[in-house]
């Protein structure tokens, strides 16, 4: 009943069957919503944040999802600004997961005010002196240019491209993409970057206080540097799982292989200057405070030295070697085993930048604060991911994502 606007020459599965997707997915978006209008209805009550955290598991989930969405403004800039134009055929699905997660970002931040008929206050009463204010109006002025971006892959629809004006408008944006593509990466440099700096200048917790370079502390470069290391892996992780849910190859080998490289060498620089932060901010900056490394970390806890291992080895070093290899990037089991690694390295760095610097006791007399997140916490957490499924359903189904599918799958156009 659907088949007029699926795009031509691509097969997809029975429509019922893509109800039944939709429906499965649906009651998670419907679980996170009951949570989400509990939230806003009787207050923030119903997480478990406390004194020792002002905010926990969303603010987490808002910065991974910030960093692993980081692939939609590093795909446009190496296409548009650098020239990679093999990228065009993976662009497409790079802009969809950056819409997604922009728009999880500040769907979440839209539950974690609390009140969220006052969000307009950020613009209308703006505190010029913070940090959040100017993440707060790059994170939306980014989501509109995603829009802008996403826009014609919803005009290239079978039956919307027919109609002569969306046709045209659809061309005619194609054509200064590259505008926007330039005006997201500005401003994502700066927000994802901002979101780094709030840590770093926050001189009464040792932990993330890092020192810097002008007004900037080093953290502010390190996650610029992270998003657009890992965000890349992330897309190319969806687009494996894609293919593996659908049984069709989507993007070809030398896209994909050009894309890993790229992050290959991003994840291995971020990684030579995250030891060199680390290392710097072990010996010198917490030594200045009175404290030793070890301050930081608790074997007996869940905050061990493991987590520091997992962060920057298992999820950092490992993945930046077998992407800069060919055989690694070539081995199908490795290449899966690299973009999961790395997607965990970086939701690892935002997990302790936010929620360990908020357990470790920073007073003689305190104790480590652990924190366990209420059910609410966790399905509106969970809500953005079963809507992002849901969207990459309909878009995967109606638009023409992958501009090489056809070609691909050639027993599909006959």
């Amino acid at each position: 009943m659907d088949s007029a606007f699926i795009p031509e020459g691509v097969k997809r599965c029975p429509f019922p069957q893509f109800l039944a997707g939709l429906g499965l997915a649906g009651v998670v978006l419907a679980w996170g919503i009951f949570a989400m209008l509990l939230c806003w209805l009787k207050g923030l009550n119903q997480t478990n944040m406390n004194d020792s955290y002002g905010f926990a598991l969303w603010i987490w989930a808002d910065l991974a999802v910030i960093a692993l969405g980081g692939g939609a403004f590093f795909s446009g800039f190496l296409k548009y600004i650098v020239g990679k134009d093999e990228l065009k055929n993976i662009i497409n699905f790079a802009v969809l997961i950056g819409f997604i997660c922009y728009s999880s970002a500040l769907l979440i931040l839209a539950i974690d005010i609390g009140q969220p008929l006052r969000g307009w206050f950020i613009f209308w009463h703006a505190n010029v002196h913070s940090m959040l204010t100017e993440v707060a109006f790059c994170l939306s002025c980014y989501f509109g240019v995603l829009t802008i971006e996403y826009i014609p892959l919803i005009l290239e629809n079978r039956q919307i491209d027919k109609i002569p004006f969306f046709h045209n408008l659809s061309h005619n944006m194609h054509e200064v993409m590259a505008v926007f593509a330039a005006t997201g990466a500005f401003l994502s440099f700066f927000h994802q970057g901002s979101l780094g700096g709030i840590a770093g200048v926050l001189f009464g917790r040792p932990f993330a206080y890092r020192e810097g370079l002008l007004v900037w502390p080093w953290t502010f470069f390190l996650f610029t540097w992270s998003a657009a290391a890992y965000g890349p892996c992330f897309t190319i992780f969806l687009i494996k799982l894609l293919e593996k849910i659908t049984g069709k190859k989507l993007v070809k080998d030398n896209v994909i292989d050009l894309l890993a490289k790229i992050s290959g060498w991003m994840i291995f620089t971020y990684i030579f200057a995250k030891i060199i932060d680390t290392w710097y901010w072990a010996v010198v900056t917490v030594q200045s405070k009175g404290q030793t490394l070890m301050d930081f970390y608790d074997d007996n806890m869940f905050y061990g030295l493991w987590i520091l291992v997992a962060e920057i080895v298992v999820g950092g070093i490992f993945p930046a070697l077998i992407l800069l290899t060919k055989k690694g990037r070539n081995s199908a089991s490795l290449l899966w085993a690299a973009v999961i690694l790395a997607c965990l390295g970086v939701c690892i760095n935002r997990w302790v930048m936010v929620l360990q610097v908020m357990a470790i006791p920073v007073l003689p007399f305190e104790d480590w604060a652990l924190y366990y997140p209420s059910w609410q916490e966790i399905a509106t957490t969970i809500l953005p991911v079963a809507y992002g499924v849901i969207l990459v359903m309909i878009s995967y189904r109606y638009l023409p994502i992958f501009p090489q599918e056809k070609e691909l799958n050639p027993i599909e156009s006959h």
